[in-house]
């Protein structure tokens, strides 16, 4: 593992901390937190929009509950490999702290850039854009809602959760544990109402259950795809150690507890929505939990509708939270702009990163639609997740002197790094896109902007004044890391 450089800033700033006790942020996040963030993030909007995708790939029910397990024991497989790097690197920041710990500047410049810019706002937006539909459904009945009523709604939800990220930490994460709560109670509603229905004898679905399966490996890869979404937030506690009690501890336990609850509850959930409806009803349904709302719950299907956009709230919030802190750890490696990686001298709180995330969001929202979405953002995601592996199997062979609390059979990070190999490749092989050409196109576009400006670091004049007057304006100073 490369040792760490004393990176440059971008921008120099007035440090508001000189003479005083250095900021850094505080240590809120304990196990419950910890856990509520990885499944309040991964209980989101996928669950109640992807299953009828998954559907639409696979072909047929049984095929697509073993697309749902083998997630789930995929995104398992990821999160203790992350575990093992998060007791490595006990660092905020996640892939690109590892990347840039392990691979060096220019790569983890590439990641920075494109997750700061694209992924971490297309996840964002994307969430948020499910939380309108759900959210706006109930005021338009039998017909859906206008696209602008949807993304101003969607808008709206991504400026409260700008303010309750910038305005405390404990309160952020209160938010989580509530919002989980009530996600993991309204799922736990319809696995009830899915295994009261098979107890009547309703298993029409699941009869000839792997007829007209599909092979294409593309297809596959695409099922993922939706799925995978859907267990989206597994390695979100590794963005956050630096703000974890006792990370060494906190992290893999919030993992081995969080994972496997949403992996059953998706099954069951599954189970629940083929019981409730034939395949042809559950790929034709808009909002598959409504869809089951309406059959199964009657006068009451409101409360679907009223558990998805606090379940899809809940989700942002953690997504927002763990994705705030990627460009605040990055402008702090001196990858972004100064003022992102500086904390509010109050507050405690990354404000200028969060605000920078909530912009690029809201871009988002305006140009895109929620599959495109998902896709766009699944291929980028698991080319990243994919490099962060194979950083660990570096370290494992070339650096097992390293100190780690928590060691991960080699076997396990093997199988991630070919799956993630599979998702990126099948579908340019099977199904070619140019969207995807556009996306590689867009990762090194980011070359343009290291060599000036990291490399070397030409610093323009004027910006150093930006700078200075946004530190006044936003009541922020530099941080330091956490010395643990």
């Amino acid at each position: 593992m490369r040792e760490r450089k004393a990176t440059a800033p971008l921008h120099s700033s007035t440090d508001l901390t000189e003479g005083k006790e250095k900021l850094r942020l505080k240590q809120e996040v304990g196990l419950i937190s910890g856990v509520s963030l990885i499944a309040g993030t991964m209980i989101g909007s996928g669950i109640f929009m992807s299953p009828e995708w998954v559907l639409h790939h696979m072909g047929n029910p049984a095929s697509s509950l073993l697309i749902w397990a083998a997630c789930g024991l995929l995104a398992m497989f990821g999160a203790l490999s992350y575990a093992e790097l998060g007791t490595i690197i006990k660092e905020s920041g996640g892939d690109y702290i590892y990347i840039l710990r392990i691979f060096g500047s220019f790569p983890a410049f590439l990641f920075a850039y494109t997750s700061v810019i694209l992924v971490r706002p297309a996840s964002l937006a994307a969430v948020c854009l499910s939380f309108a539909e759900y959210a706006t459904a109930p005021f338009y009945p039998g017909c859906s809602s206008p696209q602008v009523a949807v993304k101003c709604t969607a808008a709206a939800c991504i400026l409260i959760l700008t303010i309750i990220n910038c305005l405390n930490v404990r309160l952020a994460t209160s938010v989580m544990n509530i919002f989980t709560a009530a996600k993991l109670l309204a799922l736990l509603v319809i696995v009830v109402g899915g295994l009261v229905l098979l107890a009547k004898g309703q298993t029409q679905s699941f009869q000839n259950g792997f007829q007209g399966t599909t092979a294409g490996i593309g297809a596959v890869g695409m099922a993922f795809y939706q799925g995978l979404w859907s267990y989206d937030g597994w390695n979100n506690l590794n963005y956050v150690t630096e703000e974890l009690k006792k990370p060494e501890v906190t992290l893999p336990r919030a993992l081995m507890i969080a994972i496997p609850l949403v992996t059953c509850l998706y099954l069951l959930v599954n189970v629940s929505y083929l019981a409730a409806m034939t395949p042809s009803e559950l790929l034709s349904s808009g909002a598959v939990a409504v869809t089951w709302g309406d059959k199964v719950l009657g006068s009451w299907a409101w409360l679907i509708s009223l558990s998805v956009a606090l379940s899809t709230f809940g989700s942002s919030n953690g997504t927002f939270f763990s994705g705030g802190r990627v460009c605040y750890i990055a402008a702090r490696e001196g990858h972004m702009v100064n003022i992102l990686s500086m904390a509010h001298v109050r507050r405690l709180t990354p404000s200028p990163a969060l605000l920078f995330t909530s912009a690029m969001s809201l871009i988002m929202i305006i140009s895109g639609s929620f599959t495109s979405i998902v896709n766009f953002f699944s291929f980028m995601a698991w080319l990243f997740y994919g490099m962060s592996i194979s950083g660990l199997l570096y370290l494992k062979i070339k650096k097992p002197e390293l100190p780690r609390s928590y060691k991960v059979p080699i076997i396990i990070p093997i199988i991630v790094l070919m799956a993630a190999v599979y998702l990126v490749l099948a579908p340019i092989i099977d199904q070619p896109q140019i969207e995807i050409l556009y996306i590689v196109l867009f990762i090194f576009s980011g070359i343009i902007f290291y060599f000036p400006l990291v490399r070397f670091k030409y610093h323009p004049r004027f910006l150093q004044r930006v700078t200075l007057h946004l530190q006044l304006l936003l009541e922020v100073a530099p941080t330091t890391r956490d010395a643990n």
